[in-house]
């Protein structure tokens, strides 16, 4: 299974940024997203960004990996989380959060 990792660049290359997120730096490709800047947030699969993510869905992911993370380690977790889960979406939200055209 992967994991994607919202990642924040810091620094462009050519075809590549540096990239830290969830304790870690990395350098990514940058092939599959349009112009990037630093400060810009991006979901890094396998150390390619596959998207480009705004600063709220990046929290977002942020908390449901961490969630994960704990519930892996058998800790007590806040299941209270700050945003809505898929399976509580309406279909016009899930068509948006899936980047289909709005629904009417």
């Amino acid at each position: 299974m992967c994991i994607g990792i919202p990642m924040q660049i810091s620094r462009l290359e050519p075809g590549h940024a540096l990239c830290e997120g969830r304790g870690q730096q990395r350098r990514i490709n940058t092939a599959l997203v349009e112009r990037v800047t630093p400060g810009d947030w991006v979901l890094v699969f396998i150390d390619s960004a596959q998207e480009l993510l705004s600063p709220e869905r990046a929290q977002e992911i942020n908390a449901t990996l961490d969630l994960m993370e704990a519930a892996l380690q058998g800790e007590a977790h806040d299941l209270s989380v700050g945003f809505a889960l898929p399976s509580a979406m309406s279909q016009a939200d899930m068509a948006a959060l899936c980047g289909a055209p709005a629904l009417n």
